[in-house]
């Protein structure tokens, strides 16, 4: 997994930022490894970890930096690793992530071919679903693979994995202080919590084009249980929230804008809707009307077709609307409380899932 002899800059190097990942890495690692253009040299970064996260990252012939003294969680490791690492172009895969053996091969041919590309992602689909939670969200995860590959429009460069310009890295580090949020000198702002969206508004605000073709997919891990999920999604929505506030109204921003306004608006009228829909039932004035029906017919539809690739528990719970109809409450809830955190300059926190590891030896041996 280095490269090769004699080589000053390696093409690729692929950056594996984990922590007390030592259950996961064996599968990232063997995806690495399974990549139809190899990368040239594979870097675990183990920021803090009080696991096997180091030995099985040097069993399974990956380099391995560890930082030192880092307080800003994945981002705060990426910026390490850069300053120490040399490379063309970057590869940033988490540690819990595995990517289609053609991710590498593909994502070369398009930045080679349009120069105006700094970074292509892809698109993150979930582990196999054990319950209904980890189902919905499979589902959610198919539904927005479909709206990249229909729309062609990457809204962010998930954290997962993406292959980005060491040179687009540069100009980020170059303009931050000025034209970019954050401490000069830092390709990853160290004060976003979500390091993916504030380095796709970077990047976009500096004039480089994103794309994320299906074909190049990931797998990543489905969160347990509810309460890890909404500690995921709360984060997640106010990362982005911090990030539009720290760039302010802009010709890139107003989309994303435009997002969250929209999502405040879902948020009332699906809550104004199961209130009336509730009051109508309890006060018998609830009526079925063959109008509504169509329409509801055709939501249905549509959201049966967008997760047909899931396979059949996937189409079930789809026809079903209720699961993901409460599901869409969860999210929505998660939002409102990012909203709240966000207007009183509060912190989300970190979440990270921690799962029964098994011992250096056991996960080596099921790579």
């Amino acid at each position: 997994m280095t490269g090769a002899p004699g080589a000053t800059t390696p093409r690729v190097v692929a950056l594996v930022p984990a922590h007390d990942e030592a259950e996961a890495l064996p599968a990232t690692l063997a995806s690495l490894r399974a990549q139809t253009r190899p990368v040239d040299r594979v870097v675990v970064v183990s920021d803090n970890s009080t696991d096997a996260t180091v030995e099985v990252a040097r069993a399974l012939g990956a380099d391995v930096l560890e930082t030192v003294g880092n307080t800003d969680r994945k981002a705060g490791a990426l910026n390490q690793a850069l300053a120490r690492v040399e490379a063309e172009l970057v590869l940033v895969l988490d540690a819990d992530t595995t990517i289609a053996p053609t991710f590498v091969a593909e994502g070369l041919a398009l930045l080679d071919a349009r120069p105006a590309l700094g970074a292509v992602g892809g698109v993150f689909r979930g582990t196999p679903p054990a319950s209904l939670l980890e189902q919905l969200q499979a589902n959610e995860y198919e539904r927005y693979g479909v709206q990249v590959d229909v729309t062609g429009r990457t809204s962010v460069l998930t954290g997962t994995e993406v292959l980005v310009r060491r040179d687009a890295l540069a100009a980020v580090a170059r303009a931050r202080g000025r034209t970019l949020p954050g401490p000069p000198g830092a390709a990853y702002d160290p004060g976003a919590i979500t390091e993916d969206s504030e380095l796709t508004l970077a990047l976009r605000t500096l004039g480089y084009e994103l794309v994320s073709p299906a074909s190049m997919s990931c797998t990543t891990e489905l969160m347990p249980t509810p309460r890890d999920l909404h500690r995921q999604r709360v984060r997640w929505y106010k990362g982005m929230l911090d990030n539009l506030r720290a760039y302010g109204f802009t010709r890139v921003t107003a989309r994303y804008v435009g997002q969250q306004a929209m999502l405040a608006i879902g948020t009332l009228m699906l809550t104004a809707l199961v209130v009336l829909t509730a009051l109508s039932v309890a006060t018998g004035t609830f009526r079925l009307v063959p109008f509504w029906l169509a329409v509801g017919a055709v939501l249905v539809a549509e959201r049966l077709v967008t997760v047909w690739r899931v396979g059949r528990r996937g189409r079930l719970v789809a026809s079903a609307v209720l699961p993901e109809l409460a599901y869409d409450m969860f999210l929505q809830l998660a939002f409102v409380r990012a909203c709240w955190l966000a207007a009183t300059a509060r912190d989300a926190g970190w979440h990270h899932v921690r799962r029964d590891a098994p011992s250096p030896r056991v996960a080596v041996a099921a790579a």
